[in-house]
């Protein structure tokens, strides 16, 4: 760089000055990569350095008659006795401050400044703690947060989400190597057939219109050429089945272990997977959101070459179809007790009892290959009522309502892979739905689309590019410390009888944790073994995805004759993601990679944020084993009933006091309560997660050490555990999201995960001197664990 054109005075050229140390970088990566010329222009343009422009010599001044050593000393001269007299006038100052009352229990490391600036933009301080905590921890993220167009809420996991977004784009377009593996290459072919637009342009309508015509034509779209004599609703499933569509949309169909012998697979049969929630089908055709659905039915039929008046006429009737699918649904309500949706029947008595089915042709056509069925075959239906209710509904329904209906639903899943033309329409039945205005942008989608059909291959790329190891030890040593306080827990509680205490002490020590990633995803051979049966190209993005269901309903079905492997390192080898999960099937937790970063942890921050982040969502994940629905299930999986009479009697008096505190809460822009029957089992959890956390990092403290507090941040270590729990939370919605989530939901707003749990906690009022009969220390308080 000092050789060109330093020794002689340029013409000088407007621009921004860099620093010496910017210059060079961009040098440095001009020489590293000599085919870049944008890096040099970048250079011209920001510099006074000139490349190549006119220039003339003058007489040389003392600075240029020194050789370039000289020079070269002389600055780093200047530089050192510059640095020198910054680093004594730094020190005295800090002396100075010293003396006016220096705190020796503060943490000045970079990581302890950035969090706590995170903190003190997130916060409102001019709110009282004991008024409203989440106010006070979350105001300032309220205040300056706006939501993108293309997002439908911002809170903590939006963050992370967007971070992991921008590392699995890179992973997924690296350049493939000769000798890539081949579920790598597969990501990237679906990537490449997601983001060739012009290929997903020329094709036009034509690959779903050529599918449609397959499942045996959609009667609005063919009109009287429709023949109504051809079609038959299990003929439909059977074809559906064959090209890779849902089965569920008359019954659901699936294979799933054993609730009450989770050593073994078995068939599930339920009600329908709807096309839009029964919450809001069973208000009637006149609801605002059903109204919305409608319209979009209606407008997709008409793109794909409907008349419109015949479009709305039929769609009509098989919107009311699908809305007493709804009726004859049981709500969530009513499915949160596992035992009442245990019906084991053979094939024989299925067939006996609901006849105008030939269940067995019907379960050997949609296992196909994969495995076959007898009359002896054991099936467990969930709703027994819903299959009678649908054969009298399929006997009462025209056929060509029927077919509108299911045709409708293979189109609705098909319309993110197609044009844009036809996709605005249905950003615009999002906008109505949950608020927002824009796509995110489509290298967006197609990640998203990618890890999450592709999610062991992309889990691979992220692990082996992306997760510090780190985390997982530390991850690991706070789960033991947080099972170890709810075993304490469990010890303690007066309202449970010694025999159903030592089974739920059992439950716990017996609770297995799935942390970060399994090692698998680190061997090709196994990801190669996976993927071995799946093909995709990137010149047909709908083919791809059709293949892609195909390719899970097979591995899916396949399972039915092998035994179940609680550890299967398949079943938890999705760690790009940021969330937490508990089975209880498996009696397990499980944290993937994706969440042990940015706000949630950090090894180079105090103890206390991390326990007030991730481990309250891994007390969340312990707590979900004894919530209304996990407490059905026994230390092996199983689904019993292990609880005393009187003792189950005192949980569900307490379960109670749970439903009735959140039922009260009011969220005030959208004039909705939350539902305290469907959210029961995560506000459980959010109490006994919070509270376990708590005590862990207290333990933690007595073997350790008191930690220093926060530059910038009068609050004491126990106090600023609450404010990282409370940080976790703090989210911003749009209005027509809040009341999706309040409507369909079974986790509470983020403003009453923090409410709630921290109200309800003795310790919480002590740490910030609430007083008694404020808003957050009521006098009534609620607690299961």
């Amino acid at each position: 760089m000092a050789s060109r054109g330093l020794a002689i005075d340029c013409e000088e050229r407007p621009g921004v000055r860099l620093s010496l140390e910017e210059v060079n970088t961009l040098e440095l990566q001009r020489v590293a990569n000599p085919i870049a010329p944008r890096l040099d222009a970048q250079l011209e343009t920001q510099t006074n350095v000139n490349f190549g422009y006119p220039c003339f010599v003058r007489n040389p001044t003392w600075w240029k008659r020194r050789s370039t050593l000289e020079r070269g000393l002389t600055v780093i001269a200047v530089c050192g006795v510059l640095l020198c007299i910054a680093l004594a006038v730094a020190l005295g100052v800090l002396a100075a401050s010293c003396k006016n009352g220096c705190d020796e229990d503060m943490c000045t490391t970079k990581e302890c400044i950035y969090t706590a600036s995170r903190l003190l933009k997130n916060m409102d301080p001019e709110v009282e703690p004991c008024d409203d905590f989440y106010d006070f921890a979350c105001g300032g993220f309220l205040k300056s947060t706006i939501i993108p167009d293309d997002k439908t809420s911002v809170n903590t996991f939006t963050e992370i989400s967007d971070e992991l977004q921008n590392q699995l784009r890179t992973s997924i377009e690296e350049k493939s190597a000769p000798d890539e593996p081949k579920p790598f290459r597969l990501a990237k072919n679906l990537y490449k057939a997601c983001m060739n637009k012009t290929i997903i342009e020329q094709q036009g309508l034509d690959p779903l219109l050529n599918i449609l015509q397959k499942l045996g034509g959609w009667p609005v779209l063919e009109g009287n050429q429709w023949n109504e004599s051809e079609f038959n609703w299990k003929e439909s499933v059977y074809k559906f089945r064959q090209m890779g569509y849902s089965v569920d949309y008359f019954i659901d169909f699936s294979i799933g272990v054993d609730l009450k012998n989770s050593t073994k697979r078995t068939i599930d049969l339920d009600q329908a997977a709807l096309g839009l929630s029964r919450e809001y089908l069973s208000k009637g055709f006149d609801d605002k959101i059903v109204q919305a659905y409608y319209s979009y039915m209606t407008d997709i039929a008409v793109i794909l070459g409907a008349n419109k008046t015949d479009a709305k006429n039929e769609l009509r009737e098989s919107l009311e179809f699908e809305m007493k699918l709804a009726n004859i649904s049981l709500p969530n309500e009513k499915r949160r007790n596992a035992t009442l949706l245990y019906n084991p029947m053979t094939v024989r008595e299925l067939t006996k009892t609901y006849s105008s089915v030939p269940w067995k042709e019907y379960f050997n056509t949609l296992l196909a290959p994969s495995a076959q069925v007898d009359e002896e075959e054991v099936v467990i239906v969930s709703v027994p009522n819903y299959i009678a209710s649908l054969e009298k509904l399929l006997a009462a329904t025209p056929k060509r309502v029927q077919a509108n209906y299911v045709m409708w639903r293979a189109a609705a899943s098909s319309v993110s892979y197609l044009t844009d033309g036809i996709r605005k329409r249905q950003l615009q039945y999002s906008t109505a739905l949950s608020g927002k205005t824009e796509r995110e942008p489509r290298w967006k989608e197609c990640v998203d689309t990618v890890s999450g059909s592709l999610a062991i291959s992309v889990g691979a790329m992220y692990v082996r590019k992306y997760f510090k190891e780190d985390a997982k030890k530390n991850a690991v040593e706070m789960v033991a410390d947080i099972r170890q306080e709810f075993t304490e827990i469990l010890k303690k509680v007066d309202w449970m009888d010694e025999e159903t205490r030592k089974s739920a002490l059992d439950k716990a020590a017996s609770m297995t944790s799935h942390i970060a990633y399994p090692d698998e995803l680190l061997e090709d051979k196994k990801l190669e073994q996976f993927y071995e049966k799946l093909e995709l190209t990137t010149d047909n993005y709908l083919e791809g995805i059709l293949n892609l269901t195909l390719f899970g309903v097979e591995y899916s079905f396949s399972k039915l004759r092998k035994p179940v492997n609680k550890s299967d390192w398949v079943t938890h080898g999705r760690p790009a993601i940021v969330n937490a999960f508990y089975s209880s099937i498996e009696n397990s937790i499980q944290f993937p990679a994706g969440i042990l970063q940015g706000a949630f942890f950090s090894n180079d921050r105090p103890k206390y944020m991390n326990y007030g982040a991730i481990g309250f969502v891994i007390g969340h994940e312990i707590t979900h084993g004894f919530d209304d629905q996990g407490r059905q299930f026994n230390k092996n999986g199983n689904l019993v009933d292990w609880w005393a009479p009187q003792t189950k009697e005192k949980y569900l008096e307490k379960a109670e006091c749970i439903i009735q505190q959140y039922g009260n809460y009011t969220v005030e822009d959208v004039g909705l309560n939350l539902n305290g029957i469907n959210t029961q089992g995560e506000n459980i959890a959010d109490n006994g997660g919070i509270k376990e956390a708590y005590l862990a990092y207290q333990k933690w403290v007595q073997r350790n050490h008191v930690e220093p507090k926060l530059p910038g941040l009068p609050y004491t270590p126990k106090q600023l555990f609450w404010m990282s729990a409370a940080n976790t939370w703090c989210s911003k919605y749009r209005p027509e999201a809040m009341k999706l989530r309040i409507t369909t939901g079974f986790h509470s707003p983020g403003k009453f995960r923090v409410l709630g749990p921290l109200s309800n906690m003795e310790e919480f009022s002590k740490d910030f001197n609430c007083p008694l009969g404020s808003k957050m220390n009521p006098k009534k308080k609620c607690a299961v664990w």
